[in-house]
């Protein structure tokens, strides 16, 4: 089992757990308490979890999950000249997938001057964002609205999810490896976002600098299902090497 599935049970056993202890994991998981501990760490300073005396509890949601409105502004120059490239890659009456990010709400503000274009999103940001534009249908997922988030989360939309088709998908993520793909540390909202990765005839995915060599909690999609990545300049350029040598196509938004 790899640590990021491992770490994953570890939170679906929290949530059904006030508390549970470092044996207790120990002896469901069938792993040392030294591997658990270096998982709880782990979740810890991704925000999921809170160590305590001999084992972990599960963070409330407004503790776990960063503002948005922060999230917003966090690199918003990167995320900007990301969107500006995504956006060019838009043509007239197509459908289109956009995630909750902040990032594809950035890409969402350039999606300007289309005569026909629909736009399915799991983002209430995003969906207020073009709802006023009247070329531009806007089509919301469905599911559910949690304390302090503007994310549609879990699959309660999933039969309309599957009865769609797109274009384009752009979706970004908490953190990407060639390894691991995409991964994020909301657990259900990655479990919508793989639906919506399966819709589309294009997946990209929209990650700054900062995202590159991250592994969160929740699987996402492999590497290989990925048709294009586009970031920003400042990239590692050994990672940047590394996900061209692997035959991944990277686009440097400039």
């Amino acid at each position: 089992m790899f640590p990021f599935e491992r770490q994953n049970k570890i939170i679906h056993l929290l949530d059904q757990n006030s508390k549970i202890t470092v044996p207790e994991l120990s002896r469901i998981l069938d792993v040392s308490i030294s591997t658990i501990r270096n998982d709880l760490s782990s979740l810890e300073e991704s925000g999921m979890i809170k160590k305590v005396h001999g084992g972990a509890v599960l963070l409330k949601s407004e503790e776990k999950f960063t503002n948005f409105n922060d999230r917003i502004i966090r690199n918003i120059e990167e995320k900007e000249m990301i969107a500006k490239e995504a956006a060019t890659l838009v043509k007239n009456n197509q459908t289109i997938i956009l995630d909750a990010s902040s990032t594809a709400l950035a890409l969402a503000k350039e999606l300007h001057g289309f005569s026909r274009l629909t736009v399915i999103t799991s983002g209430l940001y995003t969906a207020i964002e073009l709802k006023d534009n009247p070329n531009i249908s806007v089509i919301l997922t469905g599911g559910i609205v949690t304390t302090n988030s503007f994310t549609l989360e879990g699959i309660l939309g999933a039969n309309l999810i599957e009865n769609i088709h797109a274009d384009l998908c752009f979706m970004s993520a908490k953190g990407f490896t060639m390894e691991e793909g995409l991964t994020d540390f909301n657990i259900y909202e990655t479990e919508l976002k793989r639906l919506l990765a399966k819709r589309t005839n294009k997946l990209i995915a929209l990650l700054d600098h900062t995202k590159m060599g991250v592994i969160s909690t929740a699987s996402i999609t492999a590497a290989e299902n990925i048709d294009l990545l586009i970031t920003d300049s400042k990239i590692n350029r050994s990672l940047y090497k590394k996900f061209q040598d692997a035959g991944l196509p990277v686009k440097i938004a400039e």
